[in-house]
């Protein structure tokens, strides 16, 4: 820390309370705003040269020059400051709420007789707004519900009870059309409006068990009045109504006013799902994304998304359904927070996980389409982790065998560079100490020729290298970079192809990754890389030797001579149609005429 900036003399002027506080540098500008239970205490830790923190987090120290700080009755109010002032500020080293769209609303008019639009713009004039939505289909899906299930009227017309007394409008087309109940000429009341108003924000609200038994009620009262169109307009609307709410609940309808949330968090950036439910009914939904600043905390992301959500929402739900604990007193907060394991709420909190993970490949396959380095680095990164490795695997290379009843053994090696193959360092390997079918002795000897060549060259050393194999091949591999002094340089996995399991060297019990894993599906496209260039070569070789062993059966031509015609021909065809001047390029006189004669037969034949 800066001996210009005396943090100890500071930390006597905060006190032991909830509150807000802020950090500024030498430009006296605001770089970072916190929240604390205990303003001291966690200021305090900040400085405090026992506790790890990280690289991000020292940089933002090193720059603070003041602390001021705001006093607050309860860590909520702290919760609700911090959220406010980030928003206002932004300062450089906070989590950037990622959010450059304008939701639409539906707009409950505050007027008489109400009119339902949708809008992008909050005006405080006593309208009702319900939303937003992020889905602009669902919006209109609703709207055009109503829209189809109560008539009301779409006019800008001043339907004040004077200027409707005095008759000075009259029905539109919508009225002819019967979308409208002609307000504008008293021919609709207006409790039967608001009637038609209230059962709207209802279903807004996911409120929509009550008004479909009521209607149910009015049908079967039309029905034994022999009222049957009267019954027939109810009956439509109603099933409109259940139509929609099918389409809606996903859960037990008595989970009524929760809010359900969950995160999905990468290096630098994080996502988090936040899920209204009102009556076993989805009515709100969104996703938004985070730009870690400190490489925050999964819980400190979500804290500050939950604030955010209930206040963009006007949320008052008194149970939050979250993946983990949060580190809030529930009764200071006013709200129960849930961590389900199983039932109906489990379920929410899984629809939520399924959306924020589906948000989140999105904008990072967007994001990496953009920037492919980007996905390399992640990739990478990724399989570093998973295959417990201490560096990426920037440079990866696979061993392969192949062979035809024991005979014309080959090996081949693929070379992965950043993920992807780097097909000009591709190598085969014809075998030379092994005979007979020894797939491990065959492997140790294309293992050691690889890598001694590699350390005679001078050449660096791959990351991981993969057998495909079990365990017999892979301490075959282990056996030859032992012999190298090399085996603890590289990290070395073996993949058995029945269950794709990976095997570790001196580990008995194999390793499953998931099947949807980008690291398993990168080493599956290893091994069958190896596979195929290996089987292409083993094809080249073994159709050689029996080309070759055809030849042999020519009088005066041994097997030295058949591989010398093949290497200079290319094939057994052009042996077949070559003359005799061409022929004694490769062979001798007597030879040149055994082999005309020979093809010559075949022609007779």
């Amino acid at each position: 820390m800066s001996e210009k900036f005396d943090y100890k003399a500071e930390l006597k002027n905060i006190p032991h309370k909830p509150g807000v506080y802020q950090y500024w540098d030498s430009e006296n500008e605001l770089i970072y705003i916190g929240k604390a239970k205990d303003l001291r205490n966690r200021v305090g830790s900040y400085f405090n040269q026992d506790v790890h923190i990280n690289a991000k987090t020292r940089v933002l120290v090193s720059k603070i020059r003041k602390i001021t700080f705001t006093i607050v009755d309860t860590e909520v109010d702290a919760w609700l400051l911090e959220n406010s002032m980030i928003k206002k500020h932004q300062p450089r080293y906070n989590v950037m709420l990622k959010d450059d769209k304008t939701y639409p609303w539906i707009i409950i008019k505050s007027e008489n007789y109400p009119r339902i639009f949708w809008t992008r713009r909050i005006v405080k004039d006593g309208s009702k707004y319900l939303g937003p939505y992020a889905s602009i289909s669902m919006m209109h899906n609703i709207l055009g519900l109503i829209k189809e299930t109560y008539p009301l009227r779409t006019c800008n017309l001043a339907l004040t009870r004077e200027n409707i007394d005095k008759g000075k409008f009259k029905v539109c087309l919508e009225y002819q059309l019967g979308n409208c109940k002609g307000p504008c000429q008293n021919y609709q009341t207006e409790d039967d409006y608001d009637n038609s108003i209230s059962e709207i924000t209802d279903i807004l609200n996911g409120k929509i068990g009550a008004i479909l038994r009521r209607l149910k009620s009015e049908m079967d009262a039309a029905v034994a009045d022999y009222n049957y169109e009267l019954a027939h307009r109810l009956k439509r609307k109603f099933d409109l109504l259940e139509n929609y709410q099918s389409k809606s609940t996903i859960v037990n309808s008595s989970i009524t006013d929760v809010d359900v949330f969950n995160i999905a968090s990468e290096e630098k950036i994080a996502f988090v799902n936040f899920l209204k439910v009102m009556n076993g009914t989805i009515i709100q939904t969104q996703t938004i994304e985070l730009k870690k600043r400190l490489d925050e905390s999964d819980e400190e992301l979500l804290t500050l998304a939950i604030i955010e959500f209930r206040s963009r929402y006007n949320s008052t739900s008194k149970e939050v359904i979250v993946p983990f604990k949060i580190d809030l007193d529930d009764d200071t907060a006013g709200i129960k927070f849930t961590v389900p394991k199983l039932g109906e709420k489990k379920k929410l909190l899984d629809l939520s996980q399924k959306n924020v993970q589906f948000f989140k490949k999105e904008k990072i396959d967007q994001y990496e389409k953009l920037n492919p380095e980007i996905r390399t680095e992640r990739l990478l990164t990724q399989m570093m982790k998973d295959l417990r490795m201490n560096q990426l695997p920037r440079h990866i290379e696979c061993f392969d065998n192949s062979n035809f009843q024991g005979k014309y053994p080959v090996s081949a090696i693929v070379v992965f560079r950043d993920g992807k193959p780097f097909k000009k360092d591709y190598r085969h390997f014809h075998v030379k100490t092994v005979e007979g079918p020894n797939d491990f002795a065959t492997m140790e000897e294309a293992v050691h020729r690889r890598y001694r060549r590699m350390l005679d060259e001078g050449t660096e050393l791959p990351q991981l290298i993969i057998i495909d194999g079990g365990k017999g091949q892979l301490s075959s591999a282990m056996h030859s970079l032992k012999l190298l002094g090399i085996d603890k340089q590289v990290t070395v996995i073996g993949i058995a192809k029945r269950l794709e399991e990976l095997y570790y060297p001196n580990d008995q019990y194999p390793m499953y990754l998931d099947k949807k894993s980008e690291t398993l599906k990168v080493i599956q496209h290893l091994r069958d890389e190896a596979h195929r260039f290996g089987i292409t070569f083993h094809r080249k070789i073994r159709d050689k030797g029996t080309l070759a062993t055809e030849l042999e059966l020519i009088e005066g031509i041994g097997k030295t001579t058949a591989e010398k015609l093949l290497k200079y021909f290319k094939s057994v065809k052009k042996i077949r149609e070559a003359n005799e001047e061409l022929l004694l390029e490769v062979v001798n006189l007597k030879q040149a005429k055994a082999i005309m004669a020979y093809f010559s037969k075949d022609v007779v034949q």
